[in-house]
């Protein structure tokens, strides 16, 4: 067989097709998560935390260029001036974006499954009635024993 052939049949196969879907699907999903992090979650943990601002928190590891033109204190700014800084608080972002996209695919999982439960399997039919002449064979065998 050809590797032509032999790829084609792979590539063509139901379980690679729905895995490529499926990562199309998660890659749009990862956009809606992150926006709804960036933009409902943290918002609200900043207001809790009394004006906290996550994406802005971080230890500047490398010196400022002299021709930076920004603000020292955004993260930003740093990054794209080239400055080394370790940017914790894009990391605990990531984080909570992973937490939130795993409890949903966990509960859509679930849901899924709950879906699938086979339903009660019916009660076993009763077995047929015996015929009359097993009857009559198992008589004459019990009386042959007497």
């Amino acid at each position: 067989m050809s590797i032509v052939k032999e790829f084609r049949e792979f590539a063509v196969k139901g379980n690679v097709m729905d895995l490529a879907v499926g990562v199309i699907i998660g890659g749009a999903f990862s956009t809606i998560v992150n926006s709804v992090v960036k933009d409902l979650i943290m918002p609200i943990v900043g207001r809790v935390t009394g004006g906290l601002d996550f994406s802005n928190m971080f230890i500047r590891l490398g010196d400022i260029p002299a021709t930076f033109k920004g603000n020292p204190g955004s993260y930003k700014d740093l990054q794209t001036a080239g400055v080394a800084v370790f940017g914790y608080g894009s990391f605990i972002t990531a984080v909570i974006n992973f937490i939130i996209l795993a409890l949903i695919v966990f509960m859509l999982v679930r849901f899924m499954n709950s879906l699938r439960k086979p339903e009660a399997a019916p009660a076993p039919a009763e077995p047929p009635p015996t015929p009359e002449d097993v009857l009559l064979l198992r008589e004459i065998r019990d009386s042959l024993k007497r």
